[in-house]
């Protein structure tokens, strides 16, 4: 303290906080020096013991408001943190959430609840689910999507793809979140063409099929890419925020001279969600965390394809994308991972009409037409609702 006995500029925050849950491994004593630990790391991150200020282990320490042991090994923590502390920052939003306790095993964060005070600073989805669906002109069944696949394609090869998916009557064409701004298949040239042929598509069924190029790039290039495709006409993009950074896609999502729908791809996310006793649970990482960043609707692995998802984190997820968040809408779930035509009526089941169906390769299984195995596609969807 430097002689002093008094802090030079006092802490007294207001009191709004937000509340994260996290579910703790190891038997309740362990559990609760855990969560003991916690309130230290996501804050101060300091010894407690050489703090010398009353006032900093009241208002900047995390505070355990629950422990409560759900089985032998396993104990449900929550801990509040003071809204001052993450400012008006995704960044350090994520930070306090979830920051150095990541690098500790046994610990996973499993949802978050924020005050309107905080919440007010991020504009959320710009569409979500019925803006989306306004968009379309589509009230009532599963959105549909696919993909303009394999890598290795030239662009004279996409474009036909682009073209004949946007007659057969696909809703979202995106890019394959493989395709970047490769030699074989360049970024500008893609996306201009694409989406060209996605419009003479449009101008043709009288319907509105939307393009969504993949924008994922060096930092410095996101922004210019997302320019580009508005300008080429495209009507949306798709951003990888395990790649770019959530405040890379919550930037694009706000920016009015963009102002188009963003499809999040969960790349390189996986290992915070594969180990279930650590890293971020499915309905916080790809729902609440994509709305705080202002995706519109999040691609994820549908359990049974040929990714390790399960039922009950799929629901998990599908209750992030939909649980009150203050003003920021409901977004859509996209379920993927090598999805076919026949499971369109258990996909439909399960989550019901508020959904975009993704299907890449399988439409190619069908016969040559592509765009009447898109056809067949839409039937399917409408016939379940």
């Amino acid at each position: 303290m430097n002689g002093l006995e008094t802090p030079l500029i006092p802490l007294d925050f207001g009191g709004q906080r937000i509340s994260v849950t996290y579910h703790l491994t190891g038997l309740a004593a362990e559990a609760k020096k855990k969560a003991q630990e916690i309130t230290i790391e996501q804050t101060v991150e300091f010894p407690p013991d050489l703090i010398q200020r009353d006032d900093i282990p009241e208002f900047v320490y995390g505070k355990i408001r629950s422990l409560e042991e759900l089985k032998p090994g396993l104990v449900e923590a929550v801990i509040d943190y003071a809204v001052e502390i993450v400012g008006d920052e995704l960044t350090q939003f994520l930070n306090v959430l979830f920051g150095n306790s990541s690098l500790k095993p046994g610990i996973r964060v499993m949802s978050f609840e924020c005050p309107d005070v905080f919440l007010q600073t991020f504009k959320g989805p710009r569409f979500g689910r019925q803006g989306l669906r306004d968009l379309l002109g589509i009230p009532a069944r599963p959105l549909l999507c696919t993909a303009l696949k394999p890598m290795g394609l030239s662009v004279e090869e996409l474009v036909d793809l682009a073209y004949n998916f946007a007659l057969g009557g696909i809703d979202f064409i995106k890019d394959d979140h493989g395709l970047a701004d490769q030699p074989f298949c360049p970024f500008k040239d893609r996306v201009a063409r694409c989406a060209e042929a996605v419009d003479r598509a449009n101008r043709k069924t009288g319907r509105r099929c939307l393009y969504l190029p993949n924008i994922t790039a060096p930092a410095h290039k996101i922004h210019q890419n997302a320019l580009f495709a508005k300008s080429a006409g495209a009507g949306g993009v798709m951003i990888a925020p395990g790649l770019a950074g959530f405040d890379a896609m919550r930037m694009i999502a706000e920016d009015n001279d963009v102002a188009l729908p963003v499809l999040s791809h969960p790349a390189l996310q996986g290992s915070f969600t594969v180990r279930p006793d650590e890293g971020i649970a499915h309905g916080a990482l790809f729902g609440q965390l994509n709305r705080l960043a202002g995706a519109d609707a999040c691609v994820f692995p549908h359990y049974g394809g040929r990714f390790s998802f399960t039922e009950a984190e799929c629901n998990d997820l599908v209750s992030g994308t939909v649980r009150p968040m203050g003003h920021m809408p409901a977004i859509f779930p996209v379920p993927a991972g090598g999805m076919t035509m026949g499971r369109v009526r258990e996909l439909v089941d399960f989550y019901g009409a508020e959904m975009i169906l993704l299907i890449g390769g399988d439409l190619h299984r069908h016969g040559p037409d592509l765009a009447e195995n898109c056809r067949e596609f839409v039937r399917l969807a409408e016939s379940f609702v």
